[in-house]
Parts: C-alpha cells; sequence; structure tokens
C-alpha cells in the first residue's frame, strides 16, 4: 500500500522535505510505517518516543492498522509557553 505522509515542523528540517510516501504492505500498523520512515530519514530516530502521528485529522497510536489512501501527519511534541 501507498501512504501520503506529512511532515510537520523541524521534522522537514530533519527529514528534508513536507511529504513522501510509503510503501508498507497491507494489514501494516502506524508504528511499521514510523519504524521505516526512521530508517529512510535516520534524524528522526531520538524522536522516536515523543513524536505525534495523525491519520486524517485523529491522533492514533502505534497500533492503528493503515488502510490505502490514509493520509499519515507527523508532529514533534507540543510545547506551551
Amino acid at each position: 500500500m501507498r501512504i501520503q505522509v506529512r511532515f510537520f515542523s523541524y521534522f522537514k528540517d530533519l527529514t528534508g522535505c513536507a511529504e513522501t510516501v510509503g510503501e508498507v504492505p497491507e494489514g501494516s500498523s502506524l508504528g511499521e510505517l514510523l519504524a521505516q520512515l526512521r530508517g529512510q530519514f535516520p534524524k528522526l530516530e531520538p524522536m522516536k518516543n515523543s513524536t505525534l502521528a495523525a491519520v486524517g485529522v485523529e491522533y492514533q497510536d502505534r497500533h492503528y492498522v493503515l488502510r490505502e489512501k490514509d493520509v499519515v501527519s507527523l508532529f514533534p511534541p507540543v510545547q506551551g509557553g
């Protein structure tokens, strides 16, 4: 399956792009896609435990099963001040 992935905030700097397409087997989880992306973009590895991930407009946990045409958005942790 092809999954569109969008990067926000300084994740764009870490990856060098605003979006990419991930290729995963049918039935793959969001966590499996994220692991694949960390392999493709090693600078994301330090953010492994704090990356916020949404599918469509809803935040999802790493167990979410991806479906064809899902759009995944990745955000760094939100900070307030």
